[in-house]
C-alpha cells in the first residue's frame, strides 16, 4: 500500500474507484427524477432528453479525463483550474470553485438524503413533510459516521454498496423486459416534436438528465488515493458512464413501458409504484428497500469525494485553514467532512426541485465551463506536462460540451442563474480580501511554480 508524502495512502483500485462513481451518478437520481423529466418535456420524448444528457456527459469525461491523468491530486478541479488560470488571474478561479462547490456539493448529496427518505415514507405513510426532512438529516449524519475512518476501510464499504445499486438496477431492468410495452413506452403525444415546445423542455430535460449523471469524476477529487491515476482515472470515467448510460436508458425506458406516462409523471415514488403493479405488495417492500440502499450509497460515495475538495485548497492557504486537518490516526480530512456533512444537513430541508436547479448553475460556469477552458490554456502553456490520457478529436468535444452546458446553465431558471451570480460575486469579495492579505492578484503579480503530479 503506497503512501503519499501528504499522508494520503494510494488503496483505491480500478474497481473500487469504479463503484465509487457509479455509487454516487445512479442513487436516488433515476428513482426521483424520473417523473420530473416526464413532466418538463410533456411525454416519452423525455428519453432523448436521457439521451443527449449522456452524450454531453462522455464529452465532458473526456475533459475529465485529460485533466485527471496529466494532474491526479485531491481536489480534482481545484488543481486543473489552479494550475490553468494562476498564469493571469492567481489563484482567484480555484477559490471561486471551493466557494461554490462549499454548498453545491452538500446540495447534491442532499438531494440523494431527500429521496432516501421518500422512499422510506411508502413504510410510514403518514408521515409528515417535516418528519421525512429529519429522516433525510439522520441520513446525513450516518453517512458521516460511517465515512469517519481510514480510506481502505471506506473503499470496502464503497464496494458493498455498489453491489446493492447493481442488484436494484438488474431486478428493474429484467422485470421491466419481461412485462415491456412498446405502446406504452413511446406513447408520443400529437405535439411532441413541435420544435418550440419540444426544445424549450429539452433544456430543462438536460438539465435533470445530467443531474443523474453526476458523480462521474467522483474518483478524480481522490487522485492521491487512487492506484496509478494517470491510466486508472480516464478509464474509470469512461466505462462508468457507459455502464450508468445504459442502466439508466433501460430503467427509464423500462418503466413507462409498464407504467404509462401520464400516470408515472405523477407518481413521488415511481420506483415502488412499478414493482408494485408487477408484484403486488411484496415486490414494492423489496424494491423500496433497495432503492433506499442505492440513495444510501450515492450520498455515501459524493460526501467521500466532496471532503476531499476543501481539504486540498485548505493545504494550500487558499482556504480556511481548518479544513486542511487530517484525522491524526486515520490520515482522511476530517474537519471537511464534518462541515460539509453540517451544509448537507441544512440543504435537506429544501425543496427537491428548487435544489437540483440552484445546484446545477452554481457548477456549471466555474467547475465544468472554466474545467474546459483549463484544458485548453494547460495545452497551450504546458506542452511538457505528462499527460497519459490525451482528449480524443481535441477541440471537437471540449467545444461541443462547452456549449452543452451552456444551454443547460440557461435552462435551469433565473431564479437559480441569479442565486449563482450572487453566490460568486459574495466569492469574489472575500477573494479580494484574502489576496491583498497575502499579495496575490490582482494587487501583486501572481508567483508561478509549476507542479507535476506525481503519476
Amino acid at each position: 500500500m503506497e503512501k503519499k508524502g501528504n499522508g494520503l495512502v494510494r488503496s483505491i483500485g480500478t474497481l473500487q474507484a469504479t463503484a465509487i462513481n457509479m455509487s454516487q451518478m445512479m442513487g436516488a437520481g433515476p428513482f426521483i427524477t424520473i417523473p420530473i423529466i416526464l413532466t418538463v418535456m410533456g411525454g416519452p420524448q423525455a428519453m432523448f432528453g436521457w439521451l443527449i444528457g449522456a452524450v454531453l456527459a462522455l464529452l465532458d469525461g473526456l475533459v475529465w479525463s485529460e485533466l485527471g491523468s496529466a494532474l491526479p491530486g485531491e481536489g480534482g478541479t481545484y488543481i486543473y483550474l489552479r494550475e490553468a488560470f494562476k498564469y493571469r488571474t492567481g489563484k482567484l478561479m480555484p477559490f471561486l470553485f471551493i466557494w461554490s462547490a462549499l454548498i453545491a456539493t452538500p446540495m447534491t448529496m442532499s438531494t440523494g438524503a431527500i429521496g432516501l427518505a421518500n422512499y422510506v415514507s411508502y413504510f410510514f405513510p403518514h408521515i409528515t413533510p417535516l418528519e421525512t426532512k429529519f429522516v433525510a438529516v439522520g441520513v446525513t449524519l450516518l453517512t458521516v459516521i460511517l465515512l469517519y475512518r481510514r480510506i481502505n476501510s471506506v473503499a470496502k464499504i464503497s464496494t458493498i454498496l455498489w453491489a446493492g445499486m447493481i442488484l436494484t438496477v438488474v431486478l428493474v431492468i429484467g422485470t421491466a423486459i419481461m412485462h415491456f410495452n412498446p405502446s406504452l413506452a413511446f406513447d408520443f403525444p400529437k405535439d411532441a416534436f413541435k420544435p418550440a415546445s419540444f426544445f424549450a423542455g429539452l433544456g430543462a430535460g438536460m438539465l435533470l438528465s445530467i443531474y443523474d449523471y453526476l458523480g462521474y469524476f467522483t474518483s478524480s477529487y481522490l487522485g492521491d488515493e487512487i492506484k496509478d491515476p494517470g491510466r486508472t482515472i480516464p478509464r474509470v470515467i469512461t466505462l462508468s458512464i457507459v455502464l450508468v448510460a445504459v442502466i439508466d436508458l433501460s430503467m427509464n425506458i423500462g418503466i413507462i413501458g409498464v407504467i404509462p406516462w401520464q400516470e408515472a409523471m405523477k407518481s413521488s415514488n415511481i420506483g415502488t409504484l412499478f414493482m408494485e403493479r408487477i408484484w403486488g405488495t411484496p415486490g414494492a417492500v423489496i424494491i423500496t428497500l433497495l432503492i433506499v440502499w442505492t440513495c444510501f450509497a450515492s450520498v455515501f460515495n459524493g460526501l467521500l469525494g466532496a471532503s476531499r475538495l476543501p481539504y486540498n485548497a485548505a493545504k494550500d492557504g487558499l482556504f480556511f485553514k481548518p479544513f486542511a486537518k487530517l484525522h491524526p490516526k486515520h490520515h482522511f480530512p476530517n474537519v471537511s467532512l464534518l462541515i460539509l456533512g453540517g451544509v448537507m444537513a441544512i440543504c435537506c430541508f429544501f425543496d427537491l426541485t428548487t435544489i437540483i436547479n440552484a445546484l446545477m448553475a452554481l457548477t456549471i460556469v466555474i467547475q465544468f465551463m472554466g474545467q474546459i477552458v483549463a484544458l485548453t490554456v494547460l495545452r497551450k502553456r504546458r506542452p511538457d506536462l505528462k499527460r497519459p490520457y490525451k482528449q480524443w478529436l481535441y477541440p471537437l468535444p471540449s467545444i461541443l460540451a462547452f456549449i452543452g452546458w451552456a444551454f443547460v446553465f440557461y435552462s435551469s431558471g433565473w431564479s437559480a442563474i441569479g442565486l449563482a451570480v450572487v453566490w460568486t460575486l459574495i466569492g469574489a469579495i472575500i477573494y479580494l480580501f484574502w489576496a491583498r492579505a497575502h499579495h496575490d492578484w490582482p494587487f501583486h503579480k501572481p508567483e508561478i511554480v509549476e507542479t507535476d503530479k506525481e503519476l
